[in-house]
């Protein structure tokens, strides 16, 4: 009995005393009249219900935001058509390919790329806005009845709110590998869809047109302001040496000067026929004779002659000399002055001509091989897309979170 005893007693100790944690004694008989404790297992403790905060929040991240998704672009949102058209630049010059350009290690772009990019940019800028509102009312056109509260605009919009609806709502990019432009626009009506892609398509081909008259004319300006130029230099010139004549009254004194060494070079010939005859002469007549007298006369005559007319070309005297030097000294340099602007002025308009068959050749136009065409059926909103972002965003907000309570929990 005593031993029985004390078994109860470590069993007792080994379970510990809380009356909720012990475990209960039943008696069981062995064969020789004894009796046995055997310790039931306690019955768990029941545990508070606590509130569901993760279902809670699930509710408010996740279900309740795609909730209003839903509610907003099944029921609320209204359709939206678009009209897209195509187009590309083209010069009459072919352009250089520009892949291969790149691979080459050239990398500047051509004309055509840059007038493209600039096409897109100015379809985004506020001049298209400007430009279609003068055959188009914009803000009546965004803010129709049947347009939703949240897609369309304010009539009393400003000019910077209307730019920003405009990009939203008008989508123009460049495609470099094959060198077209794709622009999208969207409406609440497929009638405004249709004329607002019309006035896009019409102002971007104006651009494009005065981008290439500006660039011709630029280029034509250039080569006739340098004609026009040379050309005063031209005349200049020729004012100068035909003032020259004038002072001088000499044409030309290098073809004067010629005509008198011909002049002269003719009476030698005739002093040397006259001195032939007059010694022939005199072999058989006296020097009284009047056919003697008359050749010695003639010949004094011709000397005479040959005297005068080498003096109007040199002359012993200093100052004569001088006078003739500076006469053909300044008649060459205005001659050659004349000649290097004749030569200057045909250059100019040899370049003129061939800036008018460049920009001629380099002109650039807008080819449009994707027309706008009016739309039959709604493409924007996208309901089940949208719908699916939203909650697709909100789970991963909500799995954001938990981790982020579970982590702090853990090292709390």
């Amino acid at each position: 009995m005593a031993a029985q005893l004390t078994r109860e007693r470590r069993a007792g100790d080994w379970i510990g005393s809380d009356p909720q944690q012990s475990a209960a004694q039943l008696p069981v008989p062995t064969e020789d009249g004894g009796a046995i404790a055997v310790f039931q297992a306690p019955r768990p403790a029941p545990r508070r219900r606590e509130f569901p905060v993760r279902s809670f929040s699930f509710v408010i991240v996740v279900l309740i935001p795609a909730a209003f998704a839903a509610a907003y672009y099944f029921f609320i949102a209204s359709d939206q058509y678009v009209a897209e058209f195509r187009f590309a630049l083209r010069a009459v010059e072919p352009a250089r390919n520009e892949m291969g350009g790149i691979f080459q290690g050239n990398i500047a772009p051509s004309p055509v790329s840059v007038d493209s990019y600039a096409v897109v940019q100015y379809l985004g800028s506020r001049d298209v806005i400007e430009d279609i509102g003068k055959t188009l009312d914009l803000r009546e056109m965004f803010s129709r009845a049947e347009a939703d509260w949240l897609a369309r605009l304010d009539l009393s919009a400003s000019i910077e709110e209307l730019v920003r609806y405009w990009k939203s709502q008008v989508d123009a990019f460049y495609d470099i590998s094959n060198g077209t432009i794709v622009v999208r626009a969207r409406a609440f009506a497929p009638e405004d869809a249709l004329r607002l892609a019309q006035a896009i398509l019409a102002s971007a081909e104006q651009l494009v047109n005065d981008l290439s008259a500006r660039a011709r004319r630029d280029t034509l300006r250039n080569s006739e302001r340098e004609v026009h130029r040379v050309e005063r230099r031209l005349k200049t010139a020729l004012a100068r040496l035909r003032e020259f004549r004038d002072r001088e009254g000499i044409i030309d004194p290098r073809k004067t000067a010629d005509a008198t060494q011909a002049l002269a070079g003719r009476i030698r010939d005739e002093i040397v026929r006259t001195d032939t005859e007059l010694a022939t002469v005199k072999h058989y007549m006296r020097s009284d004779a009047p056919s003697v007298r008359m050749l010695e006369a003639r010949m004094q005559s011709l000397q005479s002659q040959l005297r005068s007319v080498e003096s109007e070309v040199t002359d012993t005297e200093k100052s004569r000399s001088e006078v003739l030097s500076r006469v053909m000294g300044t008649y060459e340099h205005l001659d050659s002055e004349r000649t290097f602007a004749e030569k200057a002025y045909q250059h100019a308009l040899e370049a003129l001509d061939r800036a008018r068959m460049n920009a001629d050749r380099q002109q650039v136009y807008l080819a449009g091989f994707v027309q706008p065409s009016l739309p039959e059926e709604p493409l924007y909103p996208r309901r089940l897309r949208n719908v699916g972002i939203v909650l697709l965003l909100s789970c991963a907000v909500w799995l954001i979170g938990a981790f982020v309570v579970q982590t702090v929990r853990e090292h709390l």
